[in-house]
């Protein structure tokens, strides 16, 4: 009877390991992705060439009063520390996730009395009392690796997380400088308008003085009263533009609107050196966006093993150990009252798999989606720096040309000045002369804000601005 047994057994075994170790085939592969240029078209960089993403904020932005809005920005901002609950979110993922491989015990307690009914064959209004306490243990083994690639899988992104933290740093960063250089800017342009406001004014005395002589007409100081009334409304505008900017930093820092300490005399000066770039392929050490599709490629990866993993028999291993009695005073009796047990199970979907199908199919549509995510990252992280160069270069030509400009315009005011004081041009072309050089000058300013900000864009672009940064301390509860 015992063999008997034990043949059933057995081609009950293997029964559960044959039909429920087949997993269907997938019928959509991973995608492959497109190799990464060996340089940007702009450049002629090398692997030698010096990684200016390696470079921390503190070296790339010279400006004391920005390293110290930039240091409390990272302390303060609300958004930064919201990406940061994330991470100890898919710590604690992690940490979920690697308690369900480890063998799971408990501490069983129970105790009662029974009282017996008056017909009873037994005795009469007896009362039984029992008493029971123990532990007890369940444990799945993992033999497919399904737990363990589950835990891995959430560590990758945890590790993700930490890298898209990183991502809104390297942001927060650029928005900061940005915005600043942008303050600095309206402050330069409000200079220019005061400086060309009371250059006006005085312009306006000279012409009421020659028509009070006879020699212009009414006209001629409307006109430049008309010119000084715009450009009074137009210092408004910029004193406007100036206090929404302010508040616009002070939100990054995470602060209530107050004044912004900034310099803006040398704006015009103002320029990054050696913004050379390193090769392509240092993006994916560089840039916390693509190192987190990486990680989120991988742990798509592991959740398609883990959805295989599922169709496998599983073998699960139950223990119990304890004391049970009748009197509470027979639990130190061992081994009378002790009792214990050990089981074995193994358990595989036979029928009606299209749950775990579903899973299975929907985890590899998962891994293709993170492939994909992470090709349109590389190719956009490799478009973001490529535009960039060809910004710089471009404004950079822009620029000197602009100066050349106002260089010419102010030589033109000068002479227009002197004529018209002298009766040998007319006040309209002093006028218009003045117009066009009241321009450029803004003009100037503002090429010169929109070079730096494509300085700070190649430098957020190839990855620069976190390293250097704090980082919350956050310990992993698990590693491969």
């Amino acid at each position: 009877m015992s063999a008997k047994k034990s043949k059933v057994y057995l081609i009950s075994l293997i029964f559960i390991l044959m039909a429920g170790s087949c997993a269907p085939s997938l019928q959509r592969k991973q995608p492959e992705t497109a190799a990464l240029p060996l340089e940007y078209p702009e450049s002629h960089s090398t692997p030698e060439s010096e990684d200016l993403a390696r470079k921390v904020w503190q070296e790339f932005f010279k400006d004391e009063q920005l390293a110290e809005l930039l240091k409390l920005a990272v302390q303060n901002n609300q958004e930064l520390a919201i990406v940061e609950q994330e991470i100890n979110i898919a710590n604690n993922e992690t940490m979920a996730r690697y308690g369900e491989y480890l063998p799971k015990v408990s501490a069983d307690s129970d105790a009662g009395i029974e009282q017996t009914e008056r017909f009873s064959t037994e005795d009469a209004n007896s009362q039984t009392r029992f008493g029971r306490m123990g532990l007890s243990m369940s444990w799945e083994i993992d033999i497919w690796n399904k737990l363990h690639n589950a835990t891995k899988a959430s560590y990758m992104r945890y590790l993700s997380s930490i890298d898209g933290r990183r991502y809104v740093v390297t942001n927060l960063v650029a928005e900061v400088a940005n915005t600043y250089y942008e303050l600095m800017s309206l402050d330069k342009q409000l200079a220019i308008v005061d400086n060309f406001i009371d250059i006006l004014s005085q312009v306006q005395t000279i012409v009421a003085k020659q028509r009070d002589a006879g020699r212009v007409t009414t006209l001629a100081v409307k006109r430049f009263e008309a010119e000084v009334a715009k450009n009074k409304a137009r210092k408004f505008e910029i004193q406007q533009q100036i206090g929404t900017t302010e508040n616009r930093l002070n939100q990054l820092l995470g602060r209530y609107p107050q004044p912004i300490s900034r310099k803006a005399e040398a704006f015009l000066n103002l320029a990054f050196t050696n913004l050379q770039t390193s090769i392509p392929v240092k993006l994916l050490d560089n840039r916390p966006d693509v190192m987190a599709a990486v990680y989120n490629v991988e742990a798509a990866k592991l959740d398609v093993e883990v959805a295989r993993a599922r169709f496998y028999p599983a073998l699960t291993i139950d223990a119990g150990v304890g004391y049970e009695a009748f009197n509470s005073e027979h639990f130190e009796g061992t081994p009378v009252s002790l009792f214990y047990g050990l089981a074995a199970g193994l358990t595989a979907p036979v029928l009606n798999r299209k749950a775990i199908k579903a899973a299975y199919y929907t985890a590899n549509e998962k891994q293709i989606q993170a492939v994909y995510n992470y090709e349109q990252t590389l190719i956009r992280a490799f478009t973001e720096v490529s535009n960039q160069m060809i910004k710089l270069k471009n404004l950079h030509s822009k620029f000197e040309l602009k100066e050349e400009q106002v260089a010419a315009l102010e030589d033109a005011v000068r002479i227009s000045n002197l004529m018209f004081r002298a009766a040998r041009v007319e006040y309209i072309e002093s006028l218009l002369t003045q117009r066009d050089y009241l321009e450029s000058q803004i003009e100037l300013v503002e090429i010169k804000k929109q070079e730096l900000i494509a300085g700070i864009g190649l430098y957020k672009a190839i990855g620069g601005g976190w390293r250097g940064q704090y980082e919350p301390e956050t310990e992993s509860y698990w590693e491969p």
